[in-house]
């Protein structure tokens, strides 16, 4: 019956086609199967918790500092959140914000792009908390926040998506032809000047690696997940000007084998990463995920703490908030099931906001002093970008060739008419 549900859910969407997961087992059949057993009665008793009253505001953020650059920065070291004209995202289920806003476990397959951690565009930072919202306080004419929701496995046109062109199951092998999409998308935007608008791309992949890291381990290896971090990086670098390119540190994935409850939907964990939840504590298995998982940590701060992706109008930037992460508990130790949807796995409006301030806040911090969260259980503060430093911090360590980076045009500015009044007094003093 539940499977017969979607299925007319599937045909009510009308002019769009099915289009399959690229991956071997197809989340899509696993999902149906996964909830086929079971009655609606108990589907709909799920976590009644879980979606916001529609009066929830949050307050106003208010910066001393809003406005943009008096011209436009022709330099990626000089770029203000007001700046920002486009933002975009690239990546899986966890950009794509699948079940989200849910009240059911019928909902899992809904994607609500539009509250999507970076880059859902729904109602204002007021309503929901997202990166895009917080930069359309900024600037509010951004272009390419994502509008509405969509269906995983159904073909979705831009004014749903938006350019969160993130997909659903998708592993790192599939990012450079999201890459390609997003490049061809941009350039052939109306109303976007592809050559002089800055934009700013946020890209979360490699966990769905880890979670099929057993059934391919060529394929779901280190070696991979950076050859296609790599390319895709490269076309970006190669082909779109001015852009800030957000790369965001995987979580550490063992701990959500904590995150339970005896319920159907919870169930769905197997169907999303079998090869973490399956293995037994400490288990050989258990034991060589954890340390896959470190290991593509470690080898994609060797690529980007670097300056192989930094130049006069392109950088890209390692926000590591992630690293640490522990899931959101109650004071009592267990985990805050409010943070998670009916699948147990991915993170609800709750969880996503708080994804969004770890992004903001790393955005506005230097290389080397980045804010990492050891836990989501408290509430991250939203930070104003520093008034001695209101850009995006662009330039990595390796690129600052012993010399700091430059604050602001200020002081450039300062120094060359220093050196002019001193060669104006030096030639006065010949002249004497």
């Amino acid at each position: 019956m539940c499977a017969c549900v979607l299925l007319c859910q599937r045909a009510s969407i009308g002019r769009l086609e099915y289009n399959p997961s690229l991956k071997g087992n197809n989340w899509w059949l696993e999902y149906e199967e996964g909830i086929r057993h079971y009655s609606k009665e108990a589907l709909n008793k799920e976590f009644p918790e879980k979606t916001r009253p529609v009066s929830f505001k949050h307050p106003e953020f208010q910066c001393p500092d809003m406005s943009p650059s008096p011209s436009v920065p022709s330099s990626v070291e000089f770029v203000k959140a007001a700046d920002i004209k486009v933002i975009a995202a690239l990546g899986d289920s966890l950009t794509t914000a699948i079940g989200a806003n849910a009240t059911t476990v019928l909902g899992i397959p809904i994607e609500f792009r539009h509250v999507s951690w970076s880059i859902g565009g729904y109602g204002t930072f007021q309503d929901v908390i997202t990166l895009a919202n917080i930069v359309k306080i900024f600037n509010p004419n951004l272009l390419g926040a994502a509008p509405g929701k969509t269906i995983h496995g159904m073909q979705a046109h831009i004014s749903e998506t938006g350019f969160n062109l993130a997909v659903t199951g998708h592993n790192t092998f599939n990012l450079p032809g999201q890459t390609r999409h997003l490049i061809d998308t941009l350039r052939g935007y109306e109303g976007l000047n592809f050559e002089e608008d800055w934009k700013l791309l946020t890209i979360l992949m490699g966990m769905n690696d880890i979670c099929d890291y057993c059934k391919d381990k060529a394929l779901f290896s280190v070696d991979n997940f950076i050859h296609y971090v790599t390319l895709s990086l490269e076309m970006l670098m190669n082909e779109v000007p001015r852009m800030i390119v957000n790369v965001v540190q995987i979580l550490p994935m063992k701990t959500l084998r904590e995150v339970r409850k005896p319920t159907p939907g919870c169930l769905l964990q197997r169907s999303f990463c079998s090869c973490l939840i399956e293995p037994v504590a400490e288990s050989p298995e258990l034991q060589e995920l954890v340390e896959v998982n470190l290991e593509f940590q470690t080898r994609l701060e060797e690529l980007l703490y670097s300056d192989r992706f930094f130049k006069r109008d392109f950088a890209v930037v390692l926000q590591p908030f992630l690293k640490h992460a522990d899931p959101p508990r109650l004071p009592n130790g267990k985990i805050d099931m409010t943070f998670f949807t009916h699948d147990c796995f991915h993170f609800t409006i709750k969880g996503h906001e708080e994804l969004a301030k770890g992004l903001w806040n790393n955005m506005f911090q230097p290389e080397g002093a980045k804010m990492v969260v050891s836990s989501f259980s408290d509430p991250i503060p939203l930070l104003c970008p520093p008034v001695e430093h209101p850009y995006i911090f662009t330039r990595p360590i390796a690129a600052m060739s012993g010399q700091p980076p430059l604050q602001s045009d200020a002081p450039v500015l300062a120094a060359i008419l220093l050196l002019l009044l001193l060669h104006v007094g030096l030639a006065h003093l010949r002249c004497m």
